[in-house]
């Protein structure tokens, strides 16, 4: 297995080879030591107003006095926060389908929340899919594992628009929790064929024709009974409604769904 923070100091080939060849135990020891150099090299920053933090850390002790965390109570479908606990469903939920089973998100999408993002995917401040994917963990490692996860899947961008990039914010994201989690990441089982607009850009109407026919399943789908979709940002749930039909389509029994910010009720 290739380890992102060893590969830093010696080529793929070198890492691999030694993965192969060393005790598991001693190969973790040196994973370790070089996540502890790397964070020497580029010490930890907060994800939120990006000052050096302690590694481990996280978020500094102000913004997480700061950020919205969702609790309850929060839509029973998305998981978007709600004003009154005698609400179930959010405005956009009870008066629409989804095709995933049920959503979680971790924070309210708010300014510093917002900013966070916004580097995340076109800054290339991967190093924060750490820390949100620990947070994640943090909140909702046994709602997942009760839901009998079999694997991890981000929300794959289109070829045209990951190259543009450089990489995908979901695929960084899925990395670090399945880490996590020891749940498996697949990265093939779900293909964006077209490269539609950008959804923040369109209205709810728009934003599921945008999406119609722009996801296939690829390869081992088929031994997947139990998902769990990751992507950044939960805005009407039109990505990921198509996302999961698509793997609904291909044999997935259930399909559920988790990202690291999402809009308030109303």
């Amino acid at each position: 297995m290739r380890n992102k923070y060893v590969e830093f100091f010696l080529p793929a080939s070198v890492s691999e080879f030694l993965h192969g060849s060393l005790p598991a135990r001693v190969w973790k020891g040196i994973c370790r030591l070089d996540r502890w150099f790397l964070d020497l090299l580029y010490p930890p920053r907060c994800p939120v107003c990006d000052k050096v933090v302690l590694a481990g850390e996280g978020l500094c002790s102000d913004c997480r006095n700061v950020v919205q965390k969702i609790g309850e109570p929060a839509c029973m479908k998305c998981g978007k926060p709600l004003g009154s606990a005698r609400k179930e469903f959010c405005f956009d939920c009870g008066r629409k389908k989804h095709s995933f089973q049920q959503g979680k998100a971790l924070w309210v999408y708010e300014k510093g929340v917002r900013g966070s993002i916004y580097r995340f995917k076109y800054q290339n401040r991967r190093e924060y899919g750490r820390v949100y994917a620990a947070e994640i963990a943090k909140q909702y490692a046994e709602w997942i594992w009760s839901r009998k996860i079999q694997g991890i899947v981000p929300v794959p961008l289109h070829r045209n628009r990951k190259k543009r990039r450089g990489y995908n914010q979901a695929e960084v994201l899925a990395r670090e929790l399945g880490e996590i989690l020891g749940i498996p990441v697949y990265t093939d089982v779900l293909i964006r064929v077209r490269d539609t607009k950008p959804q923040k850009v369109l209205n709810d109407a728009e934003r599921k024709y945008n999406l119609k026919n722009a996801f296939k399943t690829g390869g081992n789908v088929v031994q997947l009974q139990y998902v769990l979709i990751v992507d950044d940002i939960y805005t009407t749930g039109s990505t990921l409604d198509a996302a999961a039909a698509a793997l609904l389509l291909a044999g997935v029994l259930e399909v559920y769904a988790c990202c690291i910010s999402i809009g308030t009720d109303g």
